[in-house]
């Protein structure tokens, strides 16, 4: 079974990296600072977020804390996956 982290890292490099797996993407690889995510891409990425795993998103909540990175998403999912139980 695929993490939270698996199913985003293969999300961002078929969306973002062009398929580019060999790419540098750990867990605390900034989006927005390397450059990956732009403004427009947050919307994709938490579009992905919200279908995935079937939440929904505060404009509050948009922010790097909760989505800059893998092991930030992480947490936020598994953050919001557990509120909603």
């Amino acid at each position: 079974m695929q993490t939270i982290q698996d199913q985003v890292r293969a999300f961002i490099v078929d969306n973002f990296l062009f398929g580019n797996a060999e790419a540098e993407l750990d867990g605390d690889t900034s989006f927005l600072d390397s450059r990956i995510i732009d403004s427009t891409g947050i919307l994709e990425l938490v579009a992905f977020l919200e279908e995935t795993y079937e939440l929904h998103i505060e404009d509050h909540e948009l922010e790097p804390a909760n989505l800059d990175t893998l092991n930030r998403i992480a947490v936020f999912v598994g953050r919001k996956q557990t509120a909603n139980s």
